[in-house]
């Protein structure tokens, strides 16, 4: 069964622009409920979380109205980071969670995810089956049946509990002073409460949200704003969450900035070598640094490589028993503790490391040399097909052989906005950026 509206993330687009219109998402609302009814139990529930977007109150109560219209009960959680919708679904014993949010992107921007009983994100399978009930003839409740919302008032402090207990016990972060950039989004209350919870002196950024200002100039999308604090306040560490904080950068002290290749490179390592590291192996997506590939290699440890969207990474995990995985981009998977890329809570492992080690950030944040590597994005217009076209495939052809084995080309669309992302790597940096440069002119002149 094909996808039209959900992406590799859930559904996503502009707000009041289809798909991420009000409209569409009472129908979204409705065809989860009818969906998640089939097993004909008369309680039912569903748990609603969302980041700080000025849409997001539009779509909430769209989505409440068409949930409730099928039977559904509503817990709407307010402003709270995805990771929590993942853990709440579970721990409230809903039968759905739904996170809205278009994550890093701008403020413009929104999408909704689902989450099943399990608090793992929907597969293909069941996200086609609700398309399709969307597509046709949703059959209401009978009045009788309507479902109740209500506002839950303690979901991010259960969600900042939680958190909590996933730093090693007995360890605290006292005498550590930490710069938390929220991207003025979903976790700008949670991620400061848990630090300061935990110890830490703690210097909070991007916790002003307008409903406009989500990942505008913060975050892990703008990483050298938390850079810039690091160095201002002389701080031993920084955490850049993006806009829902299921994708974190780390800064050490000198404003270095690790992204997700290299904490997941620290985390695999050390989980291997305290014997948590379950399957001998990582779990990662094609656009991950053949630098850390070389780095597992060399520790006797394997690099799985996925499609690119954490829910595929997540899927290779639960289907193989992995328990580690993430992608470059920031998002990093611990099914020990999360059912997602949970940014907190891997900036708090990234924290025991140091405390566990005695180092320094700076000694931590490059576990391997990085393979020169170059991502370029080319946007198109909706419809047409640059890929298809034989002047792009040739230039993909002559880039390939050109490199001859030496590095790697990845071309691809995004799933979630109109763009071809060209990516190459080469240890040969005229190479690799006349390689990317040739591509993208093709694609530009295709497009």
């Amino acid at each position: 069964m094909s996808r039209k509206l959900f992406g590799t993330d859930g559904v996503r687009g502009r707000a009041n622009t289809h798909p991420m219109t009000a409209e569409m998402a009472l129908r979204l609302g409705a065809a989860a409920g009818r969906y998640f009814r089939r097993n004909g139990e008369d309680h039912h529930r569903v748990v609603i979380g969302k980041d700080t977007r000025l849409s997001g109150y539009m779509l909430e109560n769209a989505l409440t109205a068409g949930l409730t219209s099928t039977g559904m009960n509503v817990l709407l959680l307010g402003p709270v980071p995805t990771p929590a919708v993942g853990f709440l679904t579970r721990s409230m014993r809903a039968d759905v969670g739904i996170m809205i949010s278009a994550s890093h992107n701008p403020a413009a921007d929104n999408g909704i995810k689902f989450f099943g009983p399990d608090g793992f994100k929907l597969s293909d399978e069941a996200e086609a089956e609700i398309e399709a009930i969307v597509a046709g003839e949703i059959i209401p409740a009978q009045p009788q049946n309507i479902g109740r919302a209500k506002r839950i008032d303690d979901a991010r402090g259960r969600y900042v509990e939680y958190a909590k207990t996933t730093f090693p016990a007995g360890r605290t972060l006292d005498g550590l002073k930490v710069v938390v950039d929220c991207a003025n989004g979903a976790a700008y209350r949670a991620a400061p409460d848990v630090l300061w919870e935990l110890g830490a002196e703690v210097i909070p950024l991007g916790v002003s949200p307008n409903g406009h200002n989500i990942n505008d100039g913060v975050g892990s999308t703008h990483p050298g704003a938390c850079a810039k604090a690091v160095l201002e306040h002389g701080a031993h560490m920084g955490i850049s969450l993006d806009g829902d904080a299921d994708r974190v950068m780390i800064i050490d002290e000198k404003g270095q900035v690790a992204d997700g290749d290299q904490i997941m490179a620290l985390l695999a390592g050390r989980w291997a070598e305290q014997g948590r590291l379950r399957g001998g192996a990582l779990v990662a997506t094609v656009m991950s640094n053949l630098g850390l590939e070389r780095f597992l290699t060399g520790r006797g440890l394997r690099l799985e490589r996925t499609a690119v969207g954490d829910r595929y990474v997540v899927e290779r995990m639960r289907g193989q028993g992995f328990n580690l995985g993430g992608e470059q981009s920031g998002h990093i998977v611990m099914t020990d503790y999360a059912t997602t890329g949970d940014g907190l809570i891997a900036g708090l492992q990234f924290l025991a490391a140091m405390a566990e080690s005695g180092q320094l950030a700076s000694e931590l944040v490059t576990q391997f040399e990085p393979v020169p590597q170059m991502l370029k994005n080319v946007r198109y217009q909706a419809g047409a097909d640059p890929l298809s076209k034989d002047s792009v495939q040739a230039e993909i052809a002559r880039a390939e052989a050109r490199l001859n084995g030496s590095g790697r080309v990845l071309i691809r669309k995004s799933g979630t906005e109109p763009l071809i992302r060209v990516m190459a790597e080469a240890e040969d940096e005229v190479v690799l950026r006349e390689v990317v440069e040739g591509i993208v002119a093709a694609v530009e002149h295709a497009a």
